[in-house]
């Protein structure tokens, strides 16, 4: 995956003490997207906007919300999450992300 024709932000953005981290792209069309990385461990992340979730490369589970059982996304999967909801994810190795907000 490659963008073209973008502004990168320079600051991040860190959660979790630096265990999460993002740095924001902007496209000509208005959209956005956040690329980053998750550290091993358990977060939970709340949305304003709804997103569209890829797994670039890394091995997590997610609970999205209003289920009941944890799925687990290797390298390639994807989910969507809600405006204005929460899920729960479960990094078991390194995992590169790409979130588009919709």
């Amino acid at each position: 995956m490659s963008f073209k024709d973008v502004e990168v932000e320079i600051a991040g953005n860190g959660y979790f003490d630096g265990a999460v981290t993002s740095r924001t792209v902007h496209f000509s069309d208005g959209s956005k997207k956040t690329l980053g990385f998750m550290q091993v461990g358990e977060y939970e992340f709340g949305t304003n906007e709804a997103e569209f979730m890829e797994i670039t490369s890394g091995d997590v589970e997610v609970l999205l919300p209003d289920a009941s059982e944890w799925v687990r996304l290797k390298s390639g999967a994807s989910f969507n999450v809600p405006e204005k909801s929460s899920f729960k994810i479960k990094v078991h190795k390194v995992t590169d992300y790409c979130c588009s907000y919709l």
